[in-house]
């Protein structure tokens, strides 16, 4: 099968670059893939230095300043389908699949599919046209990005959930010192709790009401509780939040991004993510469970689908900060147990989440979508 993926976004590209990726290294040997996204992103450079596609550097602009740049990159990707013969195109955001119809208006193309990233609703206009028009499947990260899918207009479209797959050979039980140096920039008690997360600093992503559920502590716990956060540094607005915290400010703490958060993970005791926005189930929390970290994850989108309730980890009411520190402190508490916790979230990666498994289902959309053409 000949496939192409695009993907809009430059610079990292957060969970779409991990997700195409993901899918990528999993499919490249039996399928000849290409990936068209911008010329700086990372995902662009990663399938290059891998050589698991061909790269096809493409700005997906938008408005009349870019249009030039726009029309030479539509008749590049209506190029690229035609005289490589693409069997299918994988579309990953609203930019690069109106890009897509775009190219493609007028010709015999192949089936679309689209993957739905994130909780935005889907009843817009643009929405409209490319259901109608450019989309011939498309793929749901969650059951919760299903069921928004079906009070849109993709609804006519089949619909198929294929929760995220993790690798679960890189994101692997670590050493008991593979996080220490890690873990003592932060504190010098084996004895203290602390939280991590690879999901980055965006206001969304929830990490200060973790924070502010720290200063809700009793006395004698509040000092043991430390929580570290991998991403970008935190802006002006994001610091002053947490320096409002007074002497909890000194447990909260920032490595900036990480070209591999493996150590990150392996310095905590427990993974998070409490997002309250745009999520749909999280590439960071899967990985963190394949790490064998029990996690705390809001009741936001699908988040709660990674969680067996008290088994490999918690759900907290979305933003409910009291709620968030009686958790703390019941971990606190029983800290004992969360390493048979962490092993229990990476039987789960197992069983449930690994990239073979993702990328067969996957397959299977692909299959279906060409078999119904």
């Amino acid at each position: 099968m000949k496939i192409l993926y695009t993907n809009f976004h430059y610079g990292d590209g957060g969970g779409h670059t991990t997700y195409i990726v993901s899918l990528a290294r999993a499919l490249h040997g039996q399928h000849t893939l290409h990936v068209a996204a911008p010329a700086d992103s990372r995902l662009l450079r990663t399938v290059a230095e891998e050589g698991i596609a061909t790269a096809l550097p493409m700005a997906f602009g938008s408005g009349l300043p870019t249009l030039p740049q726009q029309l030479a990159e539509q008749r590049a990707l209506r190029r690229l389908v035609r005289d490589e013969g693409i069997d299918l195109v994988h579309v990953n955001g609203a930019r690069d699949h109106r890009f897509v119809m775009q190219s493609l208006l007028g010709m015999r193309r192949p089936p679309i599919i689209l993957t739905k990233h994130n909780s935005k609703p889907t009843n817009t206009l643009g929405n409209a046209f490319r259901a109608r028009w450019a989309t011939d499947r498309v793929i749901a990260v969650s059951a919760h990005t299903g069921r928004l899918l079906e009070q849109g207009p993709y609804r006519r479209c089949p619909i198929d959930v294929v929760r995220n797959g993790v690798d679960l050979a890189r994101f692997a039980p670590m050493a008991a010192d593979a996080g220490q140096a890690m873990r003592q920039q932060w504190t010098q008690d084996p004895d203290d709790l602390v939280l991590v997360s690879n999901a980055g600093t965006d206001d969304y992503k929830g990490w200060i009401d973790l924070a502010q559920a720290i200063a809700l502590l009793p006395d004698a716990i509040r000092p043991h509780v430390h929580m570290a956060v991998a991403g970008h540094l935190p802006n002006a607005q994001q610091r002053g939040q947490v320096q409002a915290l007074g002497e909890v400010a000194a447990q909260v703490h920032f490595t900036g991004l990480l070209a591999d958060t493996r150590p990150l993970i392996a310095a905590g005791d427990v993974g998070f993510v409490l997002s309250n926005d745009i999520e749909t189930i999280s590439f960071a929390c899967r990985e963190m469970m394949a790490s064998a970290r029990p996690m705390l994850v809001s009741d936001y989108a699908g988040l709660p689908e990674n969680i067996q309730q008290g088994v490999d980890g918690w759900v907290v009411p979305t933003r409910d900060v009291a709620a968030i520190a009686a958790q703390l402190q019941a971990m606190y508490e029983q800290r004992q147990a969360l390493a048979a916790m962490g092993m229990a979230a990476r039987r789960h990666a197992e069983a449930a989440f690994g990239l073979q498994t993702f990328a067969d289902a996957t397959l299977a959309s692909y299959e279906a979508a060409l078999g119904s053409r």
